[in-house]
């Protein structure tokens, strides 16, 4: 029995992607080629020094970003606010957060969903290791344009 050749057009269309600006071009260069599997290791990652009381690793894909961020007891992180939705989780440690009118105390095993565009700030209440996840990736934190926390606290 013979088989029946079959032609398949693809249904997916192609989209011309409008060049980021400057401040997201780090992003853009490394999300614009496919999405590709990483295994990376925190031991692999280098450990930036933002200010004597505040250090962060992070990797990134085309659509989220991970940071460890760790945070000596008394660290401020000024107020600030970005378009990217955030989540931080509480490794060990408490972060205070002032934000949307209140304060809030978040201890190790403990969670904070941010949403994009509201004002926050936090102080470190003890030596203290978080994970922030970011959606979309912080293009100011790749491309080192992240002041607010690159200042002596």
């Amino acid at each position: 029995m013979a088989k029946k050749k079959t032609n398949l057009k693809s249904k997916t269309k192609t989209r011309r992607l409008k060049p980021p600006s400057r401040a997201g071009r780090a992003v853009w260069k490394r999300t614009a080629s496919p999405a590709a599997l990483q295994y990376i290791p925190w031991s692999s990652v280098p450990l930036e020094e933002l200010n004597p009381l505040l250090q962060r690793q992070m990797v990134w894909g085309q659509e989220i970003m991970l940071a460890r961020v760790l945070l000596k007891k008394g660290c401020i992180v000024p107020e600030h606010s970005h378009h990217n939705e955030q989540l931080t989780y509480i490794v060990e440690g408490a972060l205070k957060f002032w934000i949307d009118g209140r304060e809030i105390v978040v201890r190790a095993g403990e969670t904070l969903c941010i949403p994009s565009n509201m004002p926050h700030k936090a102080e470190a209440l003890a030596d203290t290791v978080d994970l922030d996840v970011f959606c979309p990736p912080r293009s100011d934190w790749i491309n080192k344009t992240d002041q607010y926390l690159r200042e002596k606290k």
